[in-house]
């Protein structure tokens, strides 16, 4: 693993890149799939999905398959049923991506603390 994952932020889901991809490469996908889950929104919540804190885990294969672990602020959320196509939808989109799977995971629940200073000056919470 590169030091992309720790470079990011202290709560930042895992990003365990493939083995065999060059270093800029890793570099370049890790930094386009971080700029498309920013581009998904909870609708209910003023912040972006990544500083919200409910990516867990971001897996890129050899073959450049994406495999995204997140998980939602409550499991009731009203939206648990599509947001995960809304992340594979986004995270496609990256030059260079061959597929995506998200996993839905409750464990460990998500709370407050993961979320970024940008979420938490987005949602007022200091």
């Amino acid at each position: 693993m590169t030091d992309a994952a720790t470079e990011l932020k202290p709560n930042a889901p895992t990003i365990a890149p493939a083995t065999t991809l060059a270093p800029a490469e890793i570099d370049r996908l890790t930094d386009d799939i971080v700029a498309a889950l920013k581009t998904v929104y909870d609708p209910e919540i003023p912040s972006d999905i990544y500083e919200l804190g409910l990516i867990y885990r971001v897996d890129i294969s050899d073959e450049r398959h994406v495999t995204i672990d997140m998980t939602l602020t409550a499991p009731g959320c009203p939206v648990a049923g599509e947001m995960p196509g809304w992340v594979e939808n986004a995270v496609g989109t990256v030059q260079g991506v061959s597929g995506v799977t998200v996993n839905m995971t409750f464990d460990p629940p998500w709370d407050q603390s993961r979320m970024s200073d940008e979420a938490r000056v987005a949602l007022d919470m200091w």
